[in-house]
């Protein structure tokens, strides 16, 4: 059983039920929706499939609704060729129309984005296409332009994405499409919404406070996956951490706004903090791109699988390669293995120190728990959770022992699907919180997971009706 969970994105080559069958078998803990591209009625149909696969396999599937974010792209008239050290104007759609009627020889372009081009400063670079097409501000062009120098031969076409990783933005941290799609994937009850191009803690709080608007303030809000894409995010990590429920390295853009050769030493960096932080970390892009179109992956890419466990993500993630890939089944089996040999190594082996300035006594109960695991070579740590945050504390020491979770609620069923090494049972409707565990044995025998004679250390924590912290120790599954 592998602890760190699998992340795979939902496409046309993955949308039959069967084919999501077969990747929740080969070891799928979580579904990802990328709202980029799709129809509603699509999404709704993908869901309906998971939930139902879910029941039908007693295995939470978590979905995890990925935000597109605020773009920018640039409008050209036509496509626009230059040489490196040629320069261009670039300017936005609020001028479009002075700017239209000029009669410069210089060539121009637009963002899309009214006002922006006010914002861009000499030296700021500007990165077409994914970093493809890569210009620098050398000169301010009048009130309402800049000059721009190409930095090598480059094509500029037409509604290609922007990246600005040097120029303070400024936008809304949901577009009116995020705040349409929003209010659909809270009326689906998706289990996690990932923020795309988050730069501070504010942003967060701004998508949190959208999603009360919409549910109310009773509601259960789905968790927040804040993407960690772009310098203001790494400049501001720890407090983005302190406010989000999840984070994810989105090295893609990272790597366009970063220097690639720094993208490895930052991913190490947040997932420490995240472990820290006591937050679930998203390890993704490119983990098995070539699987893409081929069978087996490269050695590197092993490789990276592999190092991101044994950093401790809670997860790695499978982007195309599931989503429109040939071998969507057979790249997360390959992913379920790398993880599996890598967890059996001993480079897997790290004790994470809790932060006992929690000024509660649960810290230190929680340590306790795996402490006593430890000393007693528990066969497993069996747990009641009805919210989630006492498996999470549990998680957070990565103990190598097994983690069985009771929890009477199906929201928080589906959102352990992405915690490392949390294999959770749902009960509810039960009212029993005492006969949880006794339930979880048996389903726990029933499926291999225990025997009789193992040794189990028990922690109940606390329930609705239960104030009291509850340690009950080590007990022998009969």
């Amino acid at each position: 059983m592998k602890n760190t969970k699998i992340v795979a994105t939902i496409g046309p080559a993955s949308e039959e039920k069967e084919t999501l069958r077969s990747m929740i078998e080969a070891g799928m803990n979580v579904a990802r929706l990328n709202f980029s591209h799709g129809e509603y009625a699509w999404f709704e149909m993908v869901i309906n499939r998971l939930r139902e696969l879910s029941e039908e396999l007693r295995v939470p599937v978590a979905i995890l609704a990925d935000m597109q974010g605020p773009r920018i792209r640039i409008e050209v008239d036509k496509e626009i060729a230059l040489k490196k050290g040629e320069r261009i104007h670039v300017s936005d759609i609020a001028y479009r129309e002075v700017f239209s009627k000029s009669k410069a020889k210089q060539p121009i372009c637009y963002l899309d984005v009214a006002k922006m081009a006010d914002r861009l400063r000499v030296g700021d670079a500007i990165l077409i296409e994914d970093g493809i097409v890569a210009l620098q501000v050398v000169a301010k062009h009048g009130a309402h332009a800049v000059e721009a120098a190409a930095m090598t031969d480059c094509r500029i076409k037409n509604r290609k994405g922007v990246i600005l990783p040097d120029t303070p933005l400024d936008l809304p941290i949901l577009s009116e499409k995020d705040l349409r799609d929003l209010a659909f994937v809270l009326g689906q009850e998706v289990d996690y919404v990932g923020l795309s191009f988050v730069g501070s803690a504010d942003d967060i709080r701004t998508a949190r406070d959208e999603m009360r608007k919409v549910v109310g303030d009773e509601a259960r809000l789905p968790q927040i996956v804040a993407k960690i894409e772009r310098k203001e995010a790494i400049k501001h990590l720890k407090s983005i951490l302190k406010v989000t429920d999840a984070v994810m390295v989105a090295r893609g853009d990272l790597g366009i706004e970063m220097p690639e050769s720094e993208v490895a030493i930052l991913q190490k960096t947040i997932i420490r903090e995240s472990l820290g932080a006591m937050k679930p970390v998203i390890v993704a892009t490119q983990m098995m791109k070539s699987m893409v179109d081929n069978a087996r992956p490269t050695r590197a890419e092993v490789s990276d699988v592999s190092n991101a466990v044994i950093d401790h993500a809670d997860a790695v993630m499978l982007s195309e390669e599931s989503a429109m890939g040939k071998y969507p089944v057979e790249a997360i089996a390959m992913m379920a293995e790398i993880i599996e040999k890598t967890e059996e190594s001993p480079f897997d082996d790290v004790y994470q120190e809790l932060d006992l300035n929690m000024k509660t006594e649960y810290a230190a109960v929680i340590r306790s728990v795996y402490q006593l695991s430890k000393s007693f070579g528990a066969r497993a740590i069996l747990l009641l959770s009805m919210s989630g945050y006492t498996a999470r504390l549990i998680s957070h020491f990565r103990p190598e022992t097994e983690i069985l979770v009771a929890t009477n609620s199906k929201k928080t069923w589906y959102a352990l699907a992405l915690v490392w090494g949390i294999q959770p049972f749902n009960f509810e409707g039960d009212a029993d919180h005492d006969g949880y565990i006794d339930r979880m044995i048996k389903e726990a025998k029933a499926a291999g997971k225990l025997a009789a004679g193992d040794e189990t250390a028990v922690f109940l924590g606390r329930t609705a009706d239960r104030r009291t912290l509850d340690l009950v120790g080590i007990r022998r599954v009969r």
